[in-house]
């Protein structure tokens, strides 16, 4: 026996078959559990397939007559099946023809008959045509456009076929379901290059050009102001949110997607057009903000000096009687109380909406709209009419804390200051955790009196909403926000990083389905099937969401939605950014440089000058950016995205946008966002 055996090569045969064992197992495991045939749809496992084809066209086709299908909302695929023909062959036969209508012409010329407009133009439709293939200026090609529509439903499925047809007869577009062929319509918008249907008309090369879908979404107006770049095709997004039914955003994504960066760049560019903003913000982030445009600023805190008295009757409106004024301020005191002593009971609360009448008695302040003007209560006096009813034992030891205890002065005092023009802020980021919800609310009724007793545009902000969503009364006080802010001109944004427990919330959904509307920037893996369910986004939108960059995301308007990128000019971005690493490098500029720094700190007390500390920026000359100019860059919006189609004779075409530009090319680059 040798010592050194030679080992068992497998044959080239054996090579093969093992080959063809594992693409059998390969197919076995991508193919559908059930592919069924019917004679006018296809069913792959539980969804429904039916195949449409185009038969006819109208005389005159005009330049993007496919993008209302194009840009229907639904999951379908388009394919475009082209093949050259050859002009000569076409130029006998027109000739051929040519030589008959004249003919009928002549004939009828010498029966007498009236002129027949229809058969001159045909005559001069072929003569045209003839010259330009004999020139060269024009090919003809065999043209096949199909449709597939994919649903989940047969009547889905059935819905849609009939909104295609539509559609396209409106323009003359006439289309077919390829009936006992829907398997071979299946094959032929799938990615093969395969035209197995063979259902064709010949196009001259101007009219197959109208065919191309060359077209996207636009956010475009001559009015409002700028919110970003549209990523399909490169436009500039302007809207003007007060032309849409109602003026309410909401903005999600997860921290440092730049949610409040591009909260605070639309509030920014609104006070140039004279819309006052009002922000309640949790974190001190739109202190720069308010310094920088001379805003006033307000800190809740137990150490400020600024205080709300929640007693405070607003101004009656027009058609507003005294009773519903005092009615509606009772509803929210016993809203507010509510949040402060940890919540009530059906008798504690039939107690508190008594106390508080004889609270508002005891300075004479009656549904008679003249004793408005008397001095409001305090928390205090309402304490002391509790104390002498029976039942209110509870509600006393719970808002003793308010009152005489650890946060006694903070509701307890006359307000002390008015709600200006121009950029107002309230800080609550000095409160303490127990006690956001009831600054909050106290700030919203605040403002709302105000609101309400004289009609100006506005724009609410409410950063981190979902403190407020945790809690029913206050939850309950947003959504009537939503509700009621078109008739006093406002418009509320919500923001939000914590998306599952706005749309958890009964309140937090009716928010959402109140705001014409979105903004969705990056989000995480866990909040963004939540969305996807919300907002049914398809998985190409979902993959965008998942894998933008910051301030990158999808911007919804009414029934319209693109992606969106959010840019801002350098001194915008100086104003506006809370980006650690500029600020740190802004402070080491100035410590360096012996100059006051042009970056205004979140930190930073507001001075009374604040517009004049801030000289118009002048960056750098390799970092100056302005605002972007749209250009021709193209960038996919994803990985997953196919390639533009190339000069095949068959093009499947996506219904969604297969790309959309990242960044439109700039000869300088855009700030980051933060």
């Amino acid at each position: 026996m040798p010592l050194f055996a030679k080992t068992n090569q497998p044959s080239e045969r054996q090579v093969q078959q093992r080959v063809e064992k594992a693409s059998s197992e390969l197919l076995d495991a991508i193919a559908p559990a059930s592919f069924v045939i019917n004679p006018n749809f296809v069913q792959i496992n539980e969804l429904y397939v039916r195949t449409m084809f185009v038969y006819s066209y109208p005389r005159y086709l005009n330049s993007n007559w496919m993008s209302p299908v194009v840009n229907f909302d639904v999951v379908m695929d388009i394919s475009m099946h082209i093949a050259p023909l050859d002009s000569r062959i076409f130029i006998g036969q027109m000739r051929k023809q040519q030589g008959k209508l004249e003919s009928s012409r002549q004939i009828e010329q010498e029966k007498g008959f009236v002129r027949n407009p229809e058969l001159d133009t045909a005559i001069g439709d072929i003569d045209t045509l003839r010259e330009e293939l004999q020139t060269g200026q024009q090919r003809i090609f065999k043209t096949g456009i199909y449709f597939t529509l994919y649903a989940k439903k047969l009547e889905d499925l059935n819905t849609l076929t009939d909104q295609i047809e539509s559609s396209l007869g409106g323009l003359l577009v006439n289309t077919k379901q390829s009936i006992f062929q829907m398997e071979q319509g299946l094959n032929s918008t799938l990615p093969f290059g395969i035209d197995q249907l063979n259902i064709s008309k010949n196009l001259d090369t101007n009219s197959l050009s109208t065919t191309f879908p060359f077209v996207s979404s636009t956010l475009t107006s001559n009015e409002g102001i700028l919110y970003g770049i549209n990523r399909h095709n490169n436009s500039l997004i302007l809207f003007d949110r007060f032309k849409l039914e109602n003026a309410n955003m909401v903005v999600f994504a997860k921290s440092g997607a730049g949610k409040s960066y591009a909260v605070k760049l639309e509030a920014l560019r609104s006070l140039m057009l004279g819309t006052d903003v009002i922000v309640i913000d949790p974190e001190n982030e739109y202190k720069a903000l308010s310094s920088a445009v001379g805003g006033s600023y307000f800190e809740m805190s137990l150490n400020s000096e600024k205080r709300i008295n929640p007693f405070d009757l607003p101004k009656a409106a027009q058609g507003e009687t005294g009773d519903i004024v005092l009615r509606t301020a009772v509803a929210d005191l016993t809203g507010l109380i509510a949040i402060m002593v940890g919540g009530l009971s059906p008798e504690e609360s039939a107690i508190l909406d008594k106390a508080i009448y004889e609270t508002y008695a005891l300075r004479d302040i009656t549904s008679d709209i003249r004793t408005h003007t008397n001095p409001s209560p305090l928390l205090q006096d309402l304490r002391n009419v509790l104390q002498n009813m029976s039942g209110a034992q509870s509600l006393v030891q719970r808002l003793t804390k308010y009152t005489d205890g650890s946060f006694a002065g903070l509701f307890n005092q006359p307000t002390n200051f008015e709600l200006d023009r121009g950029f107002v802020g309230f800080s609550i980021r000095n409160l303490e955790e127990q006690l956001r919800p009831v600054g909050m609310y106290m700030i919203l009724n605040y403002v709302w009196s105000k609101i309400r007793s004289e009609l100006r545009k506005r724009i609410l902000v409410i950063d981190e909403v979902w403190i407020l969503m945790q809690y029913e009364d206050s939850a309950r006080y947003v959504y009537s926000l939503a509700k009621r802010a078109r008739k006093y001109y406002l418009g509320l944004t919500t923001i939000s990083q914590d998306v599952e427990d706005v749309l958890n919330s009964q309140q937090g959904r009716a928010v959402l389905n109140n705001s014409s509307l979105q903004v969705l920037l990056k989000q995480s893996p866990t909040a963004v099937e939540k969305l996807t369910e919300v907002f049914n986004l398809t998985e190409g939108e979902k993959f965008l969401l998942l894998e933008s960059n910051v301030g990158e995301g999808l911007f919804f308007a009414g029934t319209n939605h693109v992606a969106i990128q959010i840019v801002a000019s350098y001194a915008e971005d100086q104003i506006i950014t809370t980006d650690p690493a500029q600020l740190l490098a802004a402070r080491q500029g100035e410590a360096a440089a012996g100059a006051p720094s042009q970056v205004i700190s979140p930190g930073t007390p507001p001075q009374a000058n604040a517009p004049s500390q801030i000289p118009p920026a002048q960056p750098p000359a390799s970092t100056q950016a302005a605002t972007p100019t749209p250009q021709s860059t193209s960038t996919p919006i994803s990985s997953t995205a196919p390639n533009p189609p190339q000069a095949t004779t068959s093009v499947p075409i996506q219904s969604a946008p297969a790309q959309a530009p990242a960044t439109p090319n700039q000869t300088q680059p855009i700030p980051p966002i933060k």
